[in-house]
């Protein structure tokens, strides 16, 4: 069971949190003073903390949400720069709390923190640290829960995943997940996507090249295969590849080596591949446009990121997400939504998905005052 370290002057905010968090079957520990939660972190070795904001706080070397007061944006601001994993304004939205509580817990599946050593400990709760630094999942619809899952599965795994999807779906961030979730979580994650490269160059950003290679190859250059070796390389939007790029990739992959361009010796990489496309790859392949048997390395498994349309249960929540996040990115109060407003963005149709949601929040804050209404949402949201 997830332990919970409380930490505040108020007792009826530590009796509030420690009665709702008992239903959700979290474990909560009490503490009025710094003195105390540092003693309880020593003696019951607790998963994460709750800290009220107005009590000075050092790093107790676990994950820690911060309680800040509505209007105190600056509190939020520096609690996330000294190492917080995530801050909550008063009153407190339970279901983002809880959102952020069952991640850490997903996290630490199959965890055997009370058998491991100090130093095992520590180094533990600097992962889930780095866990927490890609952006959550947000929403509880079956459909994003099936996502979940299939992450929480196949990410121990070195399996290639191949993510399918429409445009602003989130692909970028299963495939975070996936590496964070991963053994090779403490290596490289790194990303390249195959459509904003001219096919002149793609051999080159995946490979590498050798100085004098080509005309302005003025000195030799790692590829994306090396810069990920012992850890993933997200190729996005891999359908829009050359078939050429195609060929050498396939060998990479079948080979765990790549060669430079402009080079002769074989390079011996170690990199689990996660590819992402918009496309209907099977399409593609009918057409000419894509190796069958590329598709096949790439796809041992597949995950289907579903368009925002048939996940409507989570705008409520994307739109509370985003509103924090924005508000404190652009160093404003948080600004409310009226449920008017929120039931109207979600009969939109989001053709852009979770990026246009995104977007048209963003619009939102910047141009509402300080209540977001529905007539906002009809004057500046140009979805359909």
């Amino acid at each position: 069971m997830t332990k919970i370290l409380l930490l505040s002057h108020s007792k009826s905010m530590l009796n509030a949190l420690s009665e709702r968090l008992h239903e959700e079957n979290f474990a909560t520990l009490e503490a009025d003073s710094q003195q105390r939660a540092a003693e309880i972190c020593r003696q019951e070795q607790p998963d994460v903390a709750i800290v009220d904001g107005e009590i000075e706080h050092s790093d107790m070397g676990l994950p820690t949400i911060v309680v800040v007061r509505k209007a105190e944006v600056d509190t939020a601001v520096e609690a996330l720069r000294s190492g917080a994993i995530d801050y909550l304004a008063t009153p407190i939205d339970m279901n983002r709390l809880l959102g952020t509580l069952r991640t850490l817990r997903s996290d630490n599946d199959g965890d055997t923190t009370a058998e491991a050593t100090p130093r095992q400990r520590s180094q533990r709760n600097t992962t889930k640290r780095t866990n927490c630094a890609t952006q959550p999942i947000i929403g509880h619809s079956s459909a994003i829960e099936h996502v979940r899952e299939m992450i929480r599965r196949v990410a121990p795994s070195d399996a290639r995943v191949l993510v399918l999807g429409e445009n602003g779906t989130g692909k970028e961030l299963v495939a975070r997940w996936l590496h964070q979730k991963s053994s090779r979580r403490d290596a490289p994650f790194v990303e390249v996507n195959c459509a904003a490269i001219p096919a002149e160059l793609i051999e080159s950003e995946l490979f590498g090249h050798e100085k004098g290679s080509f005309t302005s190859a003025v000195r030799q250059r790692k590829g994306k295969f090396e810069l990920a070796d012992g850890g993933t390389l997200f190729m996005d939007e891999i359908g829009d590849m050359s078939l050429s790029a195609q060929a050498k990739v396939l060998r990479a992959l079948q080979e765990n080596k790549i060669t430079r361009v402009g080079g002769d010796r074989d390079i011996a990489v170690d990199v689990r591949v996660v590819a992402a496309t918009n496309k209907d790859i099977r399409g593609e392949i009918e057409r000419g446009n894509f190796r069958e048997d590329l598709y096949h390395r790439l796809s041992v498994i597949e995950i289907d990121v579903p368009p925002l349309r048939d996940r409507r249960d989570d705008i409520s929540l994307l739109v509370d997400h985003f509103i924090e996040e924005i508000c404190l990115r652009h160093n404003i109060a948080i600004k409310h939504i009226d449920s008017d407003a929120v039931e109207l963005l979600c009969s939109r149709r989001w053709t852009g998905n979770i990026r246009e949601l995104h977007n048209v929040v963003e619009r939102l804050i910047i141009l509402s005052n300080d209540t977001i209404t529905a007539e906002c949402v009809e004057l500046y949201c140009h979805a359909r």
